[in-house]
């Protein structure tokens, strides 16, 4: 399927306001399954109806995390943002807003001075058993991160993984990076003429462990393997929504 297609219904359904459509299919399993990844608490019906009404339905026995909704809900504004900017070249300057969409009004971050929402982090953090950039060589590091990505004049699949794996590695905002991180893959695939995916909630098992042995023993295939799988799914997503569209 071209590409192209797929980046213009985008869109253009963007703009269209309307549901039932590859856009309006992809912004709720997009945003549930990466916010599950990082351990949401927002339901799949739950996700429909906050992008679809604005309210939770929520059963009689849950509490509802407002982080979690509020994420959910930015999550969506920021795959808008993500469109409307889909013809410009990546930055870390639009990186930094992409943080600042999806943390903005998020109780007990945002309201945190030292928490820097849309800016590098302030303290040290980790993910997992794996060290990140210290605060004060996260400038340098995304530096380099992007001197060592703009080299590359024609962009593959692989050199967007390994972006992914060097941001993550990095760790430049003090939350969120997994969502900012799978967000840009999703858009540097698209900016970059490649069919576009994101990590879905039943591989994300795979994904974590994929990082890891990319990370820690320089094993790829595990991730790769990983983005293939949830690209192919992307792909027949697309095509049960465009295929028959003229």
């Amino acid at each position: 399927m071209e590409i192209s297609k797929i980046k213009k219904a985008l869109t253009y359904q963007k703009n269209m306001n309307l549901k039932g459509n590859l856009y309006h299919k992809t912004q709720l399993d997009f945003a549930y399954s990466s916010n599950y990844i990082e351990g949401s608490t927002i339901t799949p019906d739950e996700t429909a109806s906050i992008y679809d009404t604005g309210t939770i339905l929520a059963t009689s026995d849950k509490v509802i995390v407002l982080k979690d909704a509020t994420e959910i809900k930015n999550h969506f504004t920021l795959f808008k943002y993500m469109l409307d900017t889909i013809d410009d070249k990546i930055t870390e300057d639009m990186i930094k807003k992409f943080h600042f969409i999806l943390k903005d009004g998020t109780l007990n971050d945002s309201e945190k001075e030292w928490f820097n929402v849309g800016e590098y982090k302030s303290k040290k953090n980790f993910v997992g058993n794996i060290t990140t950039s210290l605060p004060k060589d996260v400038c340098k590091d995304m530096k380099n991160l992007f001197d060592w990505y703009n080299k590359i004049s024609h962009k593959s699949l692989e050199d967007i993984i390994e972006f992914h794996v060097r941001f993550e590695r990095i760790h430049p905002f003090q939350d969120g990076n997994g969502r900012i991180g799978r967000m840009i893959m999703f858009r540097e695939c698209l900016f970059n003429n490649i069919m576009p995916f994101f990590i879905e909630d039943r591989n994300k098992d795979f994904y974590i462990r994929g990082i890891k042995e990319y990370q820690l023993n320089g094993n790829k295939g595990y991730l790769i393997d990983t983005c293939l799988n949830s690209q192919d799914n992307y792909e027949k997503m697309a095509k049960y929504f465009l295929e028959d569209d003229n």
